[in-house]
């Protein structure tokens, strides 16, 4: 099961007027719904007046999304479920693992161009090499299809190899190194 992304939609109306509903929705679990139709009912349910003072909606908080890669101030919340629908983040692990890695070293907005452009193929060129470091990365690469021989393996830097790939694509990120083509 992939990991649940939720989102807290307030309006700028009860946000500006300071009532009840000034901190938004309850957290809504975005892998929950198909259809934004399906959300807005949802709010409405909450108590949100969608055709006057709610009108006018933005994100007031998210959850399992790198927030460091995008300024949600300026994000529709209605084409964040859309593109994040779109994409099969919401139903698909690797994906979302792939979708994580990602916006850690890029840019939400990359990331959603990429989906944009490629739909739900948005991750087709991009690999994962999980727990690998540099050192592991070059080691498999300089041992890929060549017989190195003991004595010669000491001397062998593997880190810098490994991280003359970071020119090619290759970026570190927390729980390894993705590459991106």
């Amino acid at each position: 099961m992939t990991k649940e992304i939720y989102m807290v939609i307030g309006s700028y109306g009860s946000y500006n007027e300071c009532n009840e509903k000034a901190l938004g929705s309850k957290p809504i679990c975005l892998n929950d719904y198909t259809d934004w139709e399906d959300i807005l009912a949802e709010l409405k349910k909450q108590g949100s007046e969608l055709k006057g003072i709610d009108e006018e909606l933005f994100i007031q908080d998210v959850e399992n999304i790198p927030t460091d890669s995008l300024d949600w101030q300026y994000t529709s919340p209605q084409k964040l479920f859309e593109t994040l629908y779109e994409s099969g983040v919401l139903d698909d692990e690797y994906k979302y693992e792939i979708f994580e890695a990602f916006c850690e070293v890029e840019t939400f907005d990359v990331w959603e161009k990429r989906v944009s452009q490629y739909g739900s193929n948005w991750d087709t060129g991009i690999y994962l090499w999980k727990d690998y470091d540099w050192y592991d990365l070059g080691y498999e690469f300089m041992h890929e299809g060549r017989d190195i021989p003991d004595w010669l393996d000491t001397y062998i830097d593997y880190k810098r190899y490994g991280k003359e790939f970071s020119y090619d694509g290759f970026h570190e990120y927390a729980n390894g190194i993705i590459e991106i083509s």
